[in-house]
């Protein structure tokens, strides 16, 4: 009887030109990926088999648009790898066309599908050639309010080590300063009482133990933390049992300091008592 083959984590890093494929791939290799750049997609079952030849336990090639033309060989090679007992996972950096194009225009480098046009019009072309792909994806990170290294603490965390169990990254953020596009489930807490309007409360934030204790012990939030709770709960297992291994849950206010930040910290704590693996982003603490 032949050894069964070793278990590979495979991950398909893509996205948008100037979101930080780059900084994602490189994150990963700092924590001993091996990473291929710009592989055709009908040679990732020829890499898999290579990674359990090398016993490489995790895999990620990054994807582009100068491999447009291939794009089309993606649901064959998916398939391959699904018969060769691999299930890849596909995170999906992402930044809004006002981002895309300061940071394109400080390195002074046209888009891949720009040509003679604007950027934007490249933008445009760039994010409907890579919308199926954006859709399909296991995790979508927003890179516009990230520094490199937070995009790297991002991308480690959402990849986790293999686990089977649905990872979460919840985040607080603040209406004012838009949803954020890369989550799956967007909550309003705006219904509770604003500690804003506390004096004492307005310059501190919701990791303070006060303003915690005053959004905490409102009538509502228990009910409300309890519903988010049964929420996650019944939606885990479709994740699952549809491939999507990490989740971002966000929850924000009016200005992502007090109410949403409360709420997301005693998220955590609840979760993490109970042993899950959670990443929490504070989005907009600091913007103020």
């Amino acid at each position: 009887m032949s050894a069964p083959a070793e278990p590979v984590q495979f991950l398909v890093i893509t996205g948008m030109s100037g979101a930080g494929r780059r900084t994602a791939a490189h994150a990963l290799e700092d924590h001993s990926w091996y990473v291929v750049d710009n592989l055709p997609p009908s040679l990732m079952p020829q890499l898999l088999q290579l990674a359990r030849d090398r016993h490489f336990s995790r895999v990620a090639v990054v994807l582009d648009v100068r491999t447009r033309s291939a794009f089309a060989e993606m649901p064959v090679a998916f398939a391959e790898l699904g018969r060769a007992g691999v299930v890849p996972e596909i995170l999906f950096v992402d930044a809004t066309d006002e981002v895309i194009v300061r940071r394109q225009e400080s390195v002074r480098r046209p888009l891949p599908l720009q040509g003679d046009d604007t950027l934007l019009e490249g933008i445009r072309r760039e994010r409907q050639l890579l919308s199926d792909l954006r859709a399909r994806a296991d995790t979508v990170i927003d890179t516009s309010r990230l520094n490199v290294h937070q995009l790297a603490d991002r991308v480690v965390d959402s990849v986790g080590e293999g686990s089977a169990d649905l990872r979460l990254t919840l985040l607080s953020f603040g209406f004012k300063n838009g949803v954020p596009i890369d989550a799956d489930v967007v909550l309003d807490v705006r219904f509770l009482p604003n500690p804003h309007w506390v004096p004492e409360l307005r310059p501190q934030t919701g990791l303070s133990q006060a303003v915690s204790a005053y959004v905490l012990n409102q009538t509502a939030t228990p009910g409300y933390l309890d519903a988010v709770d049964n929420l996650v709960a019944a939606m885990t297992p479709g994740y699952l049992r549809e491939g999507k291994r990490h989740a971002t849950l966000a929850v924000g206010c009016t200005g992502g300091k007090h109410r949403s930040t409360a709420i997301i910290a005693e998220l955590a704590r609840r979760w993490q008592a109970r042993g899950l693996a959670v990443n929490v982003v504070h989005r907009d603490l600091g913007l103020e």
